[in-house]
């Protein structure tokens, strides 16, 4: 996969959540950088989650867009993998 720069990706993860290890694993596989912000422990991600309306976890914000759940082929196409 080609790249000239990676957008910043921020990944909002929870303490039990097998999805979101999922989504960890594919972002490690492809060798994209995030940052993962752990919203149970989290105040502040959860006030950014609950301002956008978002109930759940994973979500992927790329490119200033939230990804709600493990959706590789939204994933894909934000960040140019495949």
């Amino acid at each position: 996969m080609k790249r000239q720069s990676q957008p910043k990706v921020v990944l909002f993860t929870g303490a039990t959540c097998p999805w979101c290890e999922r989504a960890k694993q594919y972002l490690r596989q492809n060798n994209i950088r995030f940052h993962e912000v752990n919203a149970a422990k989290n105040p502040r991600a959860q006030r950014e989650l609950e301002r956008r309306k978002i109930r759940g976890v994973p979500v992927l914000l790329i490119k200033g867009q939230a990804i709600v759940g493990f959706d590789k082929p939204k994933i894909d196409r934000l960040l140019g993998i495949k």
